[in-house]
């Protein structure tokens, strides 16, 4: 890197280290959404893990500590990886945010850390937390192994059927994994049955919730424990696309949305240049911001599919980590504000990207953000010749079952 160039990179580096940048205002509000809708005896627990987020995100000590976990046994930065034939095929230069190269194969490595950090930290001896593709949940059971903590996860008992890979590894790790047996019996119901721990056993234990939802101060601490996703890839495209490059921004910023926390973390990076577009992809069958309207779920106010009796409706995806009926209230603020869009795919463009990244470029996605790729690929015309980044928030390993069966003998 010339020294100009590292120079950017050092200023630009500063200025999304500001802690209070984008922050709620109020209880946790973003626009009209988020939010602290709980029962009474979970508001002081909330509180306590506000004040305690505050006071570690001010520490030099804590944050050195959640750097140097991140560097040393998270394996950050993650690279950035052009795509010379896939984005020669499509017309545009393509990049992806290389997540799914982290330890535990996706972006959730990085909220997880520093939420057991922070339990460590606030006295808590005990993680609970929810997963759907089970990626959040080895994450948790990943660092309470490591911080020597007691862990249970909850998983949908359907969603367990079609991770069985995932559950062993947290099983192996050390967890125990409780099945949510109730309602659609997916990502919704296992929030629904981690909360409920929690609220019974909150002096001892920490809820890690495992994306930009929930009550106050879930979205807000979520993002910014995952800026670092849009703080490196900002340094890194301004490197990638050169000093001749008159803003060092790519065009076009595209991930997937399930409750989506890999979408406000790398959106984080660019949401303060205007001539950047944000692009949130969610599953056809799973659209909170498509085909939703604002409700309480889960305590906070957002976007949620809701049928005419004002009742959840079930989300479909056959991506186990994007059907979710909701989506975290700073994503609900950024589509009303025209900050950001929100589009939709198919499962069946879904398998076709899963396929073509696969083919092309040998990098095996993970359901999630083929999603995204769905959505570039199929906007091909209206990219061509444009910069585009997606977050690839997590690798395909933990899918191969599931599209073994899907594919059958068609390879």
């Amino acid at each position: 890197m010339n020294n100009d160039l590292k120079n950017q990179a050092d200023e630009l580096a500063q200025v999304f280290a500001s802690d209070m940048v984008g922050a709620p205002t109020g209880v946790g509000r973003f626009g009209e959404f988020g939010g602290m809708f709980v029962p009474e005896t979970l508001v002081p627990a909330l509180h306590e893990l506000e004040a305690a987020f505050k006071d570690a995100w001010a520490d030099p000590v804590f944050r050195n500590d959640l750097d140097t976990l991140l560097a040393d046994y998270a394996g950050r930065p993650s690279p950035l990886t052009r795509c010379d034939r896939l984005g020669e095929q499509l017309g545009f230069q393509l990049y992806l945010k290389r997540e799914d190269l982290n330890h535990t194969g996706s972006h959730k490595i990085n909220n997880v850390l520093g939420q057991a950090l922070l339990a460590k930290r606030m006295g808590k001896t005990r993680l609970v937390a929810e997963t759907g593709a089970g990626q959040h949940g080895v994450a948790t059971a990943t660092a309470a192994a490591l911080m020597d903590m007691e862990c249970l996860v909850y998983m949908g008992e359907v969603d367990i059927a079609r991770q069985e890979l995932n559950v062993f590894r947290m099983r192996l790790l050390g967890a125990e994994v409780t099945p949510a047996v109730s309602g659609s019996r997916t990502l919704k119901d296992a929030v629904n049955e981690a909360m409920r721990d929690w609220v019974a056993t909150v002096e001892h234990t920490y809820y890690c919730l495992g994306s930009v939802l929930g009550p106050h101060p879930y979205p807000w601490m979520v993002r910014e424990f995952h800026r670092v996703i849009g703080t490196e890839a900002a340094i890194q495209c301004r490197v990638a696309l050169g000093a001749e490059h008159p803003t060092g921004r790519p065009d076009v910023v595209v991930a997937c949305i399930g409750g989506g926390s890999n979408a406000a973390g790398i959106f984080s990076g660019f949401a303060a240049f205007p001539e950047v577009d944000l692009v949130g992809v969610e599953p056809a069958g799973g659209a909170a911001i498509g085909h939703g309207i604002p409700g309480i779920v889960h305590g906070m106010k957002s976007y949620l599919m809701q049928d005419e009796f004002g009742q959840v409706s079930e989300a479909q995806s056959i991506s186990a980590g994007l059907d979710y009926p909701g989506v975290g209230p700073e994503h609900a603020h950024l589509a009303d504000s025209g900050r950001a869009k929100y589009e939709q795919v198919t499962d069946a463009e879904v398998i076709d990207a899963f396929q073509l990244l696969s083919r092309t470029e040998g990098i095996i996605p993970a359901l999630e953000p083929a999603h995204a790729l769905a959505w570039v690929v199929r906007e091909k015309e209206s990219l061509a010749g444009k910069n585009v980044l997606i977050n690839m928030s997590g690798r395909g390993d933990k899918d191969v079952g599931q599209m073994m069966e899907v594919l059958g003998d068609t390879l």
